[in-house]
């Protein structure tokens, strides 16, 4: 399993790259006012439409392949979460004489002047 995640995870970085590089080679909405003085001949390459439609579907096309490697990689994740709470890595827990040590603390910082001569004290050891 570890060598299709890996695969996932160059896939989804190649996809990244080839997505920022997309976005970038688009041109803005403004852009087309050059068409008007004789500058549209420039855009031949891709047909008589320009490069919009191409470069439009084709960060579409890579942009719903980039959503399904994140969804996937985030299955991956949850998989690995789960295994590592069955190998018997300890969780921390808290014990009532913790909390309710918490509780004193809070009630006793909200006194105002009460609480602020317990700041110096060391902690009691168990």
């Amino acid at each position: 399993m570890d060598w299709v995640e890996t695969l996932v995870v160059v896939l989804h970085v190649l996809i990244a790259v080839a997505l920022v590089t997309l976005v970038l080679l688009q041109q803005g909405k403004g852009a087309n006012a050059g068409a008007a003085f004789g500058g549209g001949a420039s855009q031949t390459v891709f047909g008589s439409e320009g490069s919009s439609s191409f470069l439009t579907r084709a960060t579409t096309l890579l942009a719903i392949v980039f959503f399904v490697t994140s969804f996937s990689l985030a299955v991956f994740a949850k998989q690995r979460a789960e295994v590592a709470g069955e190998a018997g890595i300890p969780v921390v827990q808290e014990s009532p004489a913790a909390s309710d040590a918490g509780q004193a603390e809070s009630e006793s910082a909200t006194d105002g002047e009460a609480g602020r001569g317990d700041e110096n004290k060391l902690p009691e050891l168990e």
